[in-house]
């Protein structure tokens, strides 16, 4: 029992990134912008996140920071893409890359390092009282990170948007039809820029956990690959809200086992590759049977 419960919480502070890669997937491209550069989105959030709690000494501003960063880098890559009308693919891959570069610069200038930043101050674990005591699901709410209460909230908000509101049925629409959603007199770019701006606020949070809940400092390309594996969750769920928190959590699995086979005698290196390989596997298997929205790389005037 006490294993289980071990990894049940491992599994989830593993989540939170690959779910968050994943939404920011699922928002952008339900309103049918290609989104490859989740992991330079979320490798920028890591940084900012770094950078503010560096600046202010406070670990809450650099999460502010996370998120104003996010929100500009993801507001950036829609003007490349519906302003400038580029590739989106290209776009994202550009990101990533330019992400991987300017973070390993930017360290050098503000803490003089190659490789990683000094430690910065983080934000803490929290306990729910009352309900941490409750049998079984009292694992959920007993020395958790915040982020994964956020997390939960980010994709009830979307779901509930997605499928409860017009906006929702308006967005998903222009996924789908956004030459007949622009002819009835909705700006189909302004919908577009507003959701991938969230979309980098979610990428930017994500980042952030890596570098102040679940670490104390940022490392050069410290997502190591969560962005490419919350795209393929994104894929994989569907692009829906929950298929995307299901599949971020089966992805999580993976990472999570590799913790405890360890001492089988495995090669350390299979052991690495083990989250990558069904990252890959469900791609091969399940995500060509997957269908997008309609309307995904197309723009519109």
């Amino acid at each position: 029992m006490e294993l289980f419960s071990k990894m049940i919480t491992l599994t989830l502070q593993l989540s939170v990134p690959i779910v968050l890669g994943a939404m920011c997937g699922t928002i952008a491209e339900r309103g049918g912008i290609i989104l490859l550069g989740v992991e330079g989105l979320m490798l920028l959030g890591a940084f900012t996140g770094v950078l503010g709690s560096h600046i202010t000494g406070s670990a809450y501003i650099g999460f502010l920071f996370s998120v104003a960063g996010g929100a500009a880098f993801g507001f950036l890559y829609t003007v490349f893409c519906l302003k400038f009308k580029a590739h989106q693919s290209v776009v994202g891959v550009g990101v990533n890359m330019f992400a991987s570069g300017i973070t390993a610069v930017l360290l050098k200038v503000f803490w003089n390092r190659e490789g990683m930043s000094d430690p910065v101050a983080t934000i803490p674990n929290v306990t729910v009282p009352i309900i941490s005591e409750i049998p079984v699901i009292g694992m959920l709410f007993k020395d958790q990170s915040p982020y994964l209460y956020i997390m939960v909230l980010i994709v009830a908000a979307v779901w509930v948007v997605f499928y409860r509101t017009r906006i929702g049925l308006r967005y998903r629409a222009i996924g789908e039809q956004p030459f007949a959603v622009q002819t009835s007199g909705i700006n189909v770019n302004r919908y577009r820029y507003v959701a991938m701006t969230f979309a980098g606020i979610v990428a930017g949070i994500g980042g952030s956990f890596l570098s102040l809940s679940q670490n104390n400092l940022f490392v050069i390309d410290m997502t190591a690959g969560r962005g490419f594996m919350g795209l393929a969750a994104n894929i994989f769920g569907g692009w829906n809200p929950i298929g995307s928190l299901l599949a971020g959590t089966v992805f999580a699995v993976a990472q999570a086992v590799r913790f405890y086979v360890s001492d089988l005698g495995v090669p350390i290196q299979f052991i690495q590759m083990l989250p990558y390989a069904v990252t890959l596997f469900i791609l091969l298997f399940v995500g060509k049977k997957a269908k997008g929205p309609e309307a995904l790389g197309k723009l519109v005037k």
